[in-house]
């Protein structure tokens, strides 16, 4: 193929993992940032976690505001910190209200469980979720291994969140935790694209930041696998250099080529760097793979 088509491929290739890129925001990004409209662009599907020490009425009021600027709110509903199924009912009656049609059901790495849900399988088997009118759910995986669970246990709870979705008639998707190896998350879709079938997966990665800010977020996260492959990259001031996630986006550019009815869909940031380098960085890769294909040739660390 001339370079010129290939160049094109890519392109579009590219563009297409970035423009259905979703991001992640603390409340307190999101109700204080002056100038988010700028940052990130209409209908973007913007993450609200629930920090551990975060009231739900701080999450309430970021998907609010993402909804009032025309943004896509995606809260986090952690189910180890619910109380009670009366709390539960309580706040996706609120976020119903709020128009919030999505969230991320997700276990929460709190240690002692708060209420009645251990887990995320416990959520969906209360049917607490069917009575109100979202459109979808998004649970996470975790390619790279998760610290605290066997990766069995981790495919049988797909298995069993597959099958609820059938059942329910419910939109499910997947966004993974980051990671750093290209590889893993490859292997990774192979080896689970069976038994996702037709489930979009959204890869997690890493936006912009210091390495030394990011290995600091991957020992808090039990990111150990793929550490060692961020560790391998060249230079001997490597901690005090700046990760981007270019060299992963393009590895999975190139798997999705190889691989046209890939589950792959699209990229989740999560923007330890802060979240206009992030935004910054989706803005830039928006644009034509023609404009800048003398930068970076491929590092992920410069």
């Amino acid at each position: 193929m001339p370079r010129a088509s290939i160049l094109q491929t890519d392109n579009r290739c590219l563009q297409a993992l970035v423009r259905s890129a979703s991001i992640e925001a603390t409340p307190r990004q999101i109700l204080t940032a002056e100038h988010l409209p700028e940052l990130l662009p209409a209908g973007t599907p913007v993450y609200v976690p629930f920090l551990p020490r975060g009231q739900f009425s701080d999450s309430l009021a970021a998907c609010r505001r993402l909804s009032e600027l025309g943004m896509q709110p995606v809260p986090h509903l952690p189910a180890r910190m619910v109380e009670s199924r009366g709390q539960l009912d309580d706040w996706l009656a609120q976020l119903h209200e709020s128009q919030v049609d999505r969230l991320l059901l997700i276990a929460g790495d709190r240690d002692s469980v708060a209420g009645p849900f251990p887990d995320t399988l416990a959520v969906l088997e209360s049917g607490i979720l069917t009575r109100f009118g979202f459109q979808g759910i998004g649970f996470a995986a975790h390619p790279d291994g998760h610290p605290r669970v066997d990766r069995s246990s981790l495919t049988r709870a797909l298995e069993l969140k597959q099958e609820y979705a059938r059942t329910s008639g419910t939109h499910l998707w997947v966004v993974t935790q980051f990671t750093f190896d290209a590889q893993v998350i490859i292997d990774w879709l192979q080896k689970l694209g069976t038994l996702l079938q037709e489930v979009p997966v959204y890869i997690g990665l890493a936006g912009p930041t210091r390495v030394r800010t990011l290995l600091a977020y991957a020992s808090q996260c039990g990111i150990g696998a793929s550490t060692a492959a961020l560790l391998r990259q060249p230079g001997s001031a490597r901690l005090l250099r700046a990760w981007r996630p270019d060299a992963m986006v393009r590895s999975l550019v190139q798997y999705c080529q190889e691989n046209p009815e890939t589950l792959l869909k699209g990229i989740h940031l999560f923007p330890f760097g802060g979240l206009q380098q992030s935004a910054q960085w989706i803005q830039h890769h928006g644009r034509s793979l023609e404009d800048h294909r003398s930068e970076a040739n491929g590092l992920s660390i410069q």
